[in-house]
């Protein structure tokens, strides 16, 4: 199929999308008078700062530093204290909660803020971005790293002892003190038990050596490794923190043989039909048991399958405003759950949700403008940290021995990133909202350069077609594509499932305009399941696609900067990455450049200083925009969602992004509903 004949079906079929939405949203609209939204106050710019390894790193949250003198409370709390059925506010807090500044005004209490889940596991994101509750957290923009859970953390001289001071009095839900004993039951019960955790965690290791967590006193908590680790800080203050936070021991005690009887554990487990006690501790500990107590602003008295799922303010939460307002000010959160995104996308128009960015897709944004009056609801636009939408990873490590060796030719892969119209590509796929660059970091990281964002971007099929001839491939076929070396025609098949962008749309013009440097290349779809398979065997596919995201953070789950087997559903440098994971005892030995990747990346976990951990991360992002690994079309993509009028606090601008957990970073308790 001619890429304009896709494209004229493509426009046909959103013009059929827009017609159904637009009948939907005039059978659901409510047809009152729009309220006029004041102005949100922009949230700060600013370069993002990680923390100083060889100080302690005391740095103040978007907040006041004191809290209130008196606390005050949600009239539904307020009388449950009055029936005796709670303690008053000051003893359900913590002597130092931590304070939040509001994005625009002290907020009001009540409501039901309403979302939309795709599927029932789609529910279980309340533990990560309506949480973020890890030892520390990142703010709206990511500019830096701020106590959360923690009020304060110390690191010591040489980056190997971290110390983290909580909160004296905080408690979990169920109004039990959450102390340095549930951070020692995570670590020797859980972490250390080959039961529960067969694997100590990578992201806890450093040079193949496991940290050791102790416990200073009842609110002081220590991590050390064997030697520095530059990244610690950063990682604990993401995705890869927060799971730490969800033991209560007090709880999850009587699922663990150390506290309670293996028989009874073994019944108890075979009662709930499950096949042993870890897996009866694991149900226990997940999101979807209600009874187990946790810290979050939210927890769910509802889940999947009864929908919708429901969950309800925390009255132990631990977070106040400038004014000494416990938060959170809105009363409940209610998850409808639905099958397909554009029943998501249906009720978004329709106006009713009340505040969403999950799911929602600037492919929909003319229809979210159009529909913004009646839904009775504001677009909004954070950005995405995404360094491409759609990032095409060329396999080092192909089984055919020919076409590997093109793959790691650098000369062969610029080449390719040369024949690419990445303005084309923004304009015809991405509507025109991204911007042309290469594979790279986002501009707010503090290991971005902008020859990174151009290094083999500029479209040049002239110099690609020198470059090619140049490595030795001037043999053409009978319909004028270059051959391999062998005599064979050579042929890349981009494999892709069609899961975060219009990739089949993007597979298209990239095949298309590779015709143009004499390379024939051929698009295959694939279910998500399928595809991931095929990139976790590693040598299987030519050429493959995912989204580049995770760029504010990058060397904390470095997707994208090292050739490695599936760190996303694609494989770029399988065995080279087995050899390299497992000190050399299984993959191949990687070629100099690889090593140097991995070198270079080493350098940055052992870091001792933020001076000396910049300096080897932006040697390595040198070293990829040199060397064209990942190959990037457009990024720099707005993150869309809707907001009603009356959804306030919610700031203009933010990074959005896994690992920072949003919306979590942008304080999300202080969002509320104006009267």
């Amino acid at each position: 199929m001619s890429i304009e004949k896709r494209i004229s079906r493509r426009d046909f079929l959103k013009v059929s999308v827009m017609a159904v939405l637009g009948a939907a949203v005039q059978a659901c609209a409510k047809a009152t008078a729009t309220p006029q939204p004041t102005k949100p106050v922009a949230a700060p710019t600013a370069t993002p700062k990680p923390a100083e390894p060889t100080k302690p790193a005391v740095v103040a949250p978007t907040a006041t530093p004191k809290p209130a003198a008196k606390y005050n409370e949600a009239p539904a709390l307020a009388e449950l204290v009055k029936a005796g059925k709670l303690p008053p506010v000051e003893q359900r807090l913590p002597t130092e909660p931590l304070v939040v500044q509001c994005v625009e005004e002290i907020g009001k209490y009540g409501g039901t803020w309403r979302r939309v889940a795709i599927g029932p596991m789609d529910v279980g994101m309340i533990q990560w971005r309506f949480s973020y509750a890890s030892l520390l957290r990142y703010t709206a923009l990511g500019e830096e790293i701020v106590p959360n859970v923690a009020k304060k953390w110390e690191v010591s001289p040489d980056g190997s002892e971290f110390t983290f001071y909580l909160r004296k009095g905080m408690k979990w839900s169920d109004g039990k003190p959450n102390t340095a004993d549930d951070w020692a039951f995570w670590y020797e019960d859980v972490i250390l038990n080959k039961d529960l955790t067969p694997a100590f965690p990578t992201w806890l290791k450093v040079k193949g050596e496991p940290v050791v967590m102790s416990k200073v006193d009842d609110y002081t908590i220590k991590f050390k490794f064997t030697t520095s680790n530059g990244l610690f800080v950063q990682q604990i203050a993401t995705a890869d923190g927060v799971p730490l936070t969800m033991y209560p021991k007090h709880y999850l005690s009587q699922f663990h043989p150390k506290y309670a009887k293996k028989e009874d554990l073994d019944k108890k487990a075979a009662d709930a039909k499950l096949e042993n006690w870890w897996s009866l501790f694991w149900n226990r500990q997940g999101w979807q048991n209600v009874d187990c107590p946790r810290i979050w602003p939210w927890v769910l008295t509802k889940v999947p399958p009864d929908i919708p799922a429901i969950a309800e303010r925390n009255p132990y939460y631990w977070m106040v405003d400038t004014q000494g307002n416990q938060l959170p000010y809105i009363d409940r959160m209610r998850f409808d759950v639905v099958e397909k995104i554009d029943m998501l996308n249906v009720k978004a128009v329709a106006g009713e949700v009340d505040c969403q960015f999950r799911h929602l897709s600037w492919v929909y944004f003319p229809l979210y403008i159009e529909n913004a009056q009646k839904g009775g609801y504001r677009v909004m636009k954070w950005s995405l940290a995404e360094g491409s939408n759609c990032c095409l990873h060329p396999n080092l490590n192909h089984k055919d021995a020919v076409l590997r060796k093109l793959m790691e030719t650098k000369e062969f892969r610029q080449a390719l990133s040369l024949g690419l119209n990445r303005k084309e590509i923004n304009e015809i796929a991405y509507q025109g909202m991204g911007t042309p660059r290469q594979a790279s970091v986002l501009p707010q990281c503090p290991y971005f350069k902008p020859a990174h964002a151009e290094a083999y971007a500029q479209y040049d099929p002239k110099k690609a077609n020198q470059m090619l001839d140049a490595i030795g491939l001037t043999a053409k076929d009978e319909e004028g594509m270059r051959k391999r070396p062998d005599g064979q025609k050579l042929t890349i098949t981009i494999e892709y499932a069609p899961v975060f962008g219009p990739w089949a749309d993007v597979v298209q013009i990239v095949c298309k305009q590779w015709k143009e440097i004499a390379i024939r290349a051929i698009p295959k779809e694939e279910a998500r399941e399928l595809f991931t398979q095929r990139g976790q065997a590693g040598t299987e596919q030519d050429m493959s696609i995912w989204m580049m995201d995770r760029c504010l953070t990058p060397l904390l789950q470095p997707l994208f900067w090292l050739p490695q087997r599936g760190g996303t559903p694609a494989s770029v440098a399988a065995l080279y990455w087995d050899w390299y994971e497992t000190g050399g005892k299984t993959g191949e030995k990687p070629s100099p450049e690889v090593q140097k990747a991995y070198d270079l990346y080493d350098k940055c976990k052992t870091a001792r200083s933020n001076e000396e951990l910049t300096k080897s991360a932006i040697e390595l992002m040198d070293l990829n925009a040199e060397q064209v690994w990942f190959i990037g079309t457009v990024g720099l993509l707005p993150h869309v969602g809707v907001v009603k009028h009356n959804f306030r606090n919610v700031p203009e601008k933010a990074v959005s992004d896994w690992l920072v957990m949003t919306p979590g970073n942008t304080y999300i308790e202080q969002y509320f509903f104006k009267p």
